[in-house]
């Protein structure tokens, strides 16, 4: 496995989250999965929060012959349909109320809005999800010290933007959904 230096160190997601917030994946050689994705999710890892969900939900087990990483199976599983072409994707957790999936051959990630049959680009890697995660736990933060929110809004947009460009792309994004409702005092 390659270690890459990362932009997010895991010293910024531990100070976000805390270490016990903090899932790790496995060291992975599968063939076809992206090494730099493998590599930030061994080394640097996922936060899990209110915000981010992460982890699987122990109240509501898989049977034992589902593969619960791909998202193809978990479709399946509640009866649900899955565009072709994202069936192979692993699930990384649940942003608000979006699924999350990894492409594990392009690295890029993926959110599966509630109610809606597909999918739009979230990031353009894993990377960029957990740098948007990282600037959110801040402007939740920062609200809870009454920061204005729509300068909030701004600064999450240009902090994040800078970063990637991605998260903001498509006005469904839920980035964009979170935003807008943080705006509007809904928070």
């Amino acid at each position: 496995m390659i270690h890459v230096n990362f932009f997010v160190t895991p010293n910024e997601l531990a100070q976000a989250y805390g270490l016990d917030s903090i899932i790790y994946f496995p060291q992975s050689d599968t063939a076809g999965f992206d090494a730099r994705a493998a590599s930030f999710l061994s080394f640097v890892g996922l936060p899990h929060s209110e915000v981010f969900t992460s982890r699987e939900d122990i109240e509501d087990p898989y049977p034992a012959d589902l593969d619960a990483i791909s998202i193809g199976d978990r479709f399946d599983h509640y009866s649900m349909s899955c565009p072709a072409e994202s069936r192979s994707w692993w699930m990384l957790g649940y942003l608000f109320t979006s699924l999350i999936a990894l492409d594990p051959a392009s690295g890029k990630v993926y959110g599966f809005p509630e109610g809606s049959s597909g999918y739009i680009p979230l990031h353009r890697d894993v990377e960029s999800l957990v740098y948007a995660l990282v600037e959110f736990r801040k402007l939740e933060v920062d609200h809870d010290n009454d920061v204005d929110p729509e300068e909030l809004s701004a600064r999450f947009k240009e902090t994040v933007g800078t970063f990637d460009s991605t998260p903001f792309a498509d006005d469904e994004s839920q980035w964009n959904l979170s935003l807008e409702e943080l705006e509007h005092g809904i928070w």
